[in-house]
């Protein structure tokens, strides 16, 4: 039994010393793990020593980078301004002849709103015979003009008084300029650039309501708001909702450094150049490049950028004249400018803006009385987008002419200011000729849509155009036909012939009888040509005024190869057109193609004179600082004798008075004297009037862009554009007092003698001295076949 005890005792020991080793032997096996984990512990701690030692200087080297760009950016020309086209400003003076419609018209097109006062600039007032305005403040070349109030009083279609409202005699005021277009690079981004200082002083409700929406700390955080960007992330992880949490500030360098992905990197580089802003610039600097800066919408390929442009786009309004609720729609707009687009999106735009209306007056920058009116009102915005390109075909040619001069970096990058020749109100009368279009398709048996037409105005005196338009659809930013589409001119290349021969005054003179019989003529390489008149009969012997005023084709190309293909060539270069090179019998009758540009080129110079003045669309260019950079001065000078000229100038004349271009009467008075020419080419392919008043020269070319015969004839093709466009514009009559050196002689009823001076009847001039002999008696007999008492009291002096 001890023995037994003896065991026990040992077991027992043995046990409680199992017992002790158990937790070393665990400890011991633990202490790979722990060893593991240490060892992991200390690789992670190097880890974070080596990406701090490693990664620090990375970011820092990042956020100089970013630095860098802010202060490139902000440093220099903080925004790219592309070029602002200007047309000639509407004026306005006592004896102008003016209807009222057409003075309300020019103040509606410069967005001016209707009201019954005109304390508010931009606003006008019709009471009967009198239109009361405001007229804007406006920079023009010659100094800055301010806003003032006008009274006009219309009589009969003529300015009788012109007062302001203390009633002192204004006698003449200016209209600010319309912006008719912009000359931007490829990146197609579009500002107008307001200061901070013009937006505080003129719209500070625009400010204020910005900051109530977008960021209500900007004055007071430093860029980012780190409570704001926790709160956004958190909504973004665990709601279905999107928030952005970006301040001002955060905003601008968004949109000015940086793409709209949404990643972590983009957010933090976000966050570093907004900091970087606050360190570097004032609040307001920042403030005045968001308001810049901010897309708000969209022009075709335009991106609208900034309160001023977009005052514009949607309201034709500067800034400074709108209405609170329309600046509740801007700022509205922020949020996302296309998804509350106006046009498109209007019940969502609107529910947006009443919105922001509510935060106006949550903040007390309105009581809620005025708010719920301003909620009520419409949205206001334009129905046609109030975009700057709105005659792209004189816009086209403006930088044309202005390649000449400055580099193209300059145009889309200085913001320079461009005064033009465009006359908004003939603009409009041209435009509005087209309408025309689809009765002359419908009495031609053509589909509608199927005419073209291209034309332009310029001023007789200057050599200014007034209007241009390049098709039919005149908005259409594509094809400019009046300067790029050459088609056969026809008939309108007669002229240059007549003026080749009437310069020759020893041989040919407006009696000069002409043969209207069959010709043929040799031309190298082809068949020989046996040209035909458009009658498709001869006429036998034609006094050449006859010829030119029915358009005779065979005493044409007669007198043509008379005078000489060389001469007519010589004579179509000096008077502005493009010389023919090889000149072919042909192009007598017009084969050779000209732009619509071109012709009117010609018959500028035939209406001026014999001066030869290019054609010109820009006045002067100013940089953004208001100096005159460049003025367009006239280039005046002869090209052809005034005697000559007065000659051709009758005959063309005669067209209009019983000629091919008769219609013109139902339209006009006969004391207005206008002149011009009618050209129709093969087939009706292509029909051409030119034609000119006392102080303008219009051409309108009507065609198919595929050549196909349409059936047209200038008279009543393009003569009815012509007409419905200078219907509508104030005509001066031609003065027709003949220049020293010629005289005016009656001739006989059928033009082929000169009478005696004392005869009644048509007065033809001719160049003195080269007079041909004057018959004997008023019936036009020869001298001795005189019948006593022919010639009235004067025989008894015989």
């Amino acid at each position: 039994m001890a023995s037994s005890k003896r065991t026990g005792k040992g077991k027992t020991r043995s046990g409680q010393q199992g017992k002790r080793a158990a937790p070393r032997r665990r400890a011991a096996q633990r202490e790979p793990q722990r060893s593991w984990r240490r060892r992991l512990a200390g690789w992670a701690l190097r880890g974070v020593i080596l990406a701090l030692a490693i990664g620090l200087p990375l970011v820092v080297a990042w956020a100089w980078y970013l630095d860098e760009r802010v202060t490139d950016r902000f440093g220099g020309a903080l925004f790219t301004l592309p070029a602002t086209v200007y047309a000639a400003p509407d004026e306005i003076y006592v004896g102008q002849s003016l209807q009222i419609d057409q003075l309300v018209a020019s103040l509606e097109r410069l967005n001016y709103v209707a009201s019954s006062s005109v304390e508010e600039t931009g606003t006008y007032e019709r009471r009967g015979n009198q239109v009361a305005f405001h007229r804007r403040g406006f920079a023009f070349p010659d100094g800055k003009q301010p806003g003032r109030r006008v009274v006009a009083r219309i009589v009969d279609g003529r300015v009788v008084e012109l007062d302001d409202p203390d009633g002192n005699d204004v006698g003449i005021i200016r209209l600010e300029p319309r912006s008719i277009g912009t000359l931007y690079p490829n990146r197609t981004e579009d500002r107008v650039l307001l200061s901070i200082d013009e937006v505080r002083e003129n719209a500070p409700l625009l400010l204020q309501t910005l900051l109530a929406v977008e960021d209500r700390a900007f004055y007071d955080h430093g860029g980012v708001v780190p409570t704001a960007i926790l709160r956004a992330f958190l909504s973004n992880l665990f709601t279905d909702q999107v928030q952005g949490g970006s301040t001002i500030t955060q905003q601008l360098a968004k949109n000015l450094f940086l793409t709209h992905e949404r990643t972590y990197r983009r957010k933090f580089a976000e966050m570093i150049m907004a900091l970087e802003m606050e360190w570097h610039y004032s609040k307001d600097k920042i403030l005045e490049a968001y308001l810049n800066e901010v897309y708000l919408g969209q022009d075709g390929n335009r991106a609208i950028h900034g309160f001023g442009l977009a005052a514009s786009f949607y309201f034709g309004r500067p800034v400074s004249e709108l209405a609170p609720e329309q600046i509740a729609l801007l700022v509205a707009m922020v949020k996302g400018a296309n998804y509350y687009n106006p046009r498109r999106n209007p019940e969502r735009a609107l529910a947006r803006r009443n919105t922001v209306i509510d935060v106006m007056v949550d903040l007390g920058l309105v009581d809620q009385t005025r708010a719920a009116d301003w909620q009520a009102r419409p949205l206001g915005v334009l129905e046609r987008a109030g975009s700057r390109a709105r005659h792209p075909a004189f816009v086209d040619l403006v930088r044309r002419q202005l390649v000449e001069q400055y580099d193209a970096e300059d145009l889309h990058t200085r913001g320079l200011n461009i005064f033009t020749t465009l006359r908004p109100r003939v603009q409009a009368a041209l435009e509005d000729s087209t309408e025309n279009l689809d009765e002359i398709e419908a009495g031609r048996g053509l589909e509608k849509g199927t005419l073209e037409t291209a034309g332009v105005v310029a001023s007789v005196s200057t050599g200014e155009i007034e209007a241009m338009i390049g098709g039919r659809d005149t908005h259409f930013d594509g094809y400019d036909r009046a300067l790029d589409a050459r088609r056969q001119i026809g008939s309108l290349i007669k002229p240059a012939i007549y003026l080749t021969a009437l310069s020759r005054p020893a041989e040919y003179n407006l009696i000069t009888e002409l043969a209207d019989k069959p010709v043929a003529i040799e031309q190298k390489g082809s068949a020989t040509w046996k040209p035909e008149n458009y009658s498709g009969t001869f006429h036998g012997p034609t006094p050449l005024i006859e010829a030119l005023a029915h358009s005779r084709n065979v005493p044409s190309v007669r007198l043509g190869m008379a005078v000489g293909l060389d001469s007519v060539a010589d004579t179509l270069e000096r008077l502005g057109a493009p010389r023919p090179s090889p000149f072919y019998p042909s192009m007598l009758l017009g084969s050779m193609t000209m732009s619509p540009f071109q012709v009117a080129q010609m018959y500028q110079t035939l209406s001026a004179d014999g001066f030869v003045t290019p054609l010109r669309a820009i006045r002067s260019v100013v940089d953004q600082q208001g100096k005159e950079l460049s003025r367009y001065s006239l280039d005046v000078r002869r090209a052809v004798d005034r005697e000559s000229l007065y000659l051709l100038q009758y005959g063309l004349q005669t067209v209009v008075r019983e000629g091919t271009s008769t219609r013109l009467n139902q339209v006009f008075p006969a004391e207005l004297n206008l002149a011009g020419k009618t050209g129709t080419t093969n087939d009706g392919r292509d029909a051409w009037f030119a034609g000119f008043t006392g102080s303008r020269v219009g051409v309108v070319w009507v065609g198919r862009d595929d050549d196909r015969p349409a059936n047209l004839t200038g008279s009543t093709a393009a003569l009815p554009l012509w007409a419905a466009t200078f219907e509508r514009l104030d005509i001066q009559p031609r003065d027709t007092t003949p220049p020293r050196g010629v005289r005016l002689m009656p001739v006989g009823p059928d033009r082929q003698v000169v009478l005696p001076e004392r005869c009644a009847g048509e007065r033809i001039p001719f160049i003195a001295g080269h007079v041909p002999e004057a018959a004997g008696t008023c019936s036009g007999e020869p001298a001795g076949n005189e019948s006593t008492g022919d010639g009235g009291f004067f025989d008894w002096f015989r």
